[in-house]
């Protein structure tokens, strides 16, 4: 159907924390873009909310990490903290699972930031646009402290 996806769209930080370039994680997988262009965020409270609106599509075992795809499909990754699919689950709660349908704002998982450092992992948290190569730009705010809920990401089709 025309007229279904919007021209251009935003994608809402999950996180309250700051924002940075996704060049400053440790993580080459993230900081070359080889899941795709996005923000992190270096997080201060431990609560991820949906970005946007629109349907889980995965949530992994572990609670460290989840994908959603938006109403106006974009594919979003994020991935709380370097390597902590290690953490085996401990220090995250995940409270959606594949299928359910979120609105932009709701919670997705809390985690123990304090914990997570204590266990050894950098808790920044890349928000990645997987299709990014559906979109023409994909303009990034970042360099600034953000609220759950702040503007990060606008993408034009």
């Amino acid at each position: 159907m025309f007229g279904m996806f919007k021209k251009e769209f935003n994608i809402f930080s999950p996180l309250e924390g700051a924002c940075v370039p996704l060049s400053d994680v440790n993580d080459p997988a993230f900081s070359e873009e080889m899941f795709g262009r996005g923000v992190a965020v270096r997080p201060s409270a431990g609560r991820l909310v949906a970005p946007a609106d629109g349907v889980i599509s995965q949530m992994f075992e572990t609670g460290h990490a989840v994908t959603m795809t938006t109403n106006d499909a974009a594919e979003v990754l994020m991935h709380i903290g370097l390597d902590t699919v290690k953490l085996k689950g401990e220090h995250f709660n995940a409270h959606v699972k594949a299928g359910d349908v979120v609105k932009v704002g709701d919670l997705l998982i809390e985690f123990d930031i304090e914990k997570i450092k204590l266990a050894g992992y950098d808790t920044i948290t890349p928000i990645v646009i997987c299709n990014t190569n559906d979109y023409k730009r994909i303009d990034a705010q970042h360099g600034t402290a953000v609220a759950a809920g702040d503007m990060i990401m606008t993408l034009r089709k």
